[in-house]
């Protein structure tokens, strides 16, 4: 898509404008979404060590959603309101993201499963014409080489261990995660196909083409078929994602309720 001509934001009919809107706010919801639930491991991880890294990607993900959230500044909105004003109830966050990781296996799989299907979309925007996506999200891409790699790192550990538990809870995780995050990747609504046809992004079958590529092979040391897993069929084509939403505790810790007074923009 490189060689298109970057996008006219102020030309664009309102269903464009509208599918824009949304595809940064369920990247930028995620993302939010994704460093809570990392964070949440700061202290549970196998070792200090991954907690540490626990802690970076927990960083590089409130970092992405916040360089995200800014791109509505070219829509007309205040991200400021965005973020730290919306019940979560209108939160565009993928459905696996919705509650805690239970357990270090989810939190693999949802490593494996969830930021690599974010990535894979970010990827297809580096490559688009919206301006604020190819010129900022590149520099995301290249921290999320590092999530891949300590993710599929941890994937094929577990998928090995001794322990039925872990493989079985590993592949348990894997399996939930993946319908809801098909639909999202691989959406084909009137809203997804507007954005194809304005050259922000890739269609949805082929964003759910390099994901399954990316994925496939780790997954299948986990037992699991990437390739016939079905998408979940719940649809709420305003917030590309299933019915459903955030638990309100994270979403209370996202908008930071409990420490306002402190923000400073």
């Amino acid at each position: 898509m490189s060689d298109l001509t970057l996008l006219d934001v102020g030309k664009l009919d309102d269903a464009t404008r509208s599918a824009l809107r949304r595809l940064i706010l369920t990247l930028a919801d995620s993302k939010r979404l994704m460093g809570i639930r990392y964070s949440d491991w700061l202290l549970g991880s196998p070792s200090i060590e991954t907690g540490i890294a626990a802690s970076s990607m927990a960083q590089d993900e409130w970092g992405h959603a916040r360089l995200l959230y800014a791109m509505l500044k070219d829509l007309g909105e205040d991200p400021v309101v965005v973020e730290h004003e919306r019940p979560a109830k209108a939160y565009a966050s993928v459905d696996p993201l919705d509650a805690p990781f239970p357990d270090w296996a989810a939190v693999v799989a949802g490593m494996t499963v969830v930021d690599v299907a974010l990535a894979v979309a970010l990827d297809a925007c580096a490559h688009g014409c919206f301006e604020p996506a190819t010129t900022r999200v590149p520099k995301m891409c290249a921290e999320e080489e590092f999530h891949r790699s300590l993710a599929f790192a941890w994937y094929r550990r577990l998928a090995a261990s001794r322990s039925d538990e872990a493989r079985g809870l590993l592949r348990a995780a894997t399996e939930a995660m993946l319908p809801a995050t098909l639909a999202w990747l691989g959406a084909d609504d009137a809203a997804a196909r507007a954005l194809v046809d304005a050259g922000v992004t890739q269609s949805g079958a082929e964003l759910s083409a390099s994901f399954r590529d990316a994925v496939g092979d780790v997954l299948r040391t986990g037992s699991v078929d990437v390739d016939a897993m079905a998408p979940a069929t719940a649809w709420d084509a305003a917030r590309a994602r299933g019915p459903g939403h955030p638990d309100e505790e994270a979403v209370e810790r996202a908008r930071g309720d409990r420490n306002r007074m402190l923000f400073v923009e």
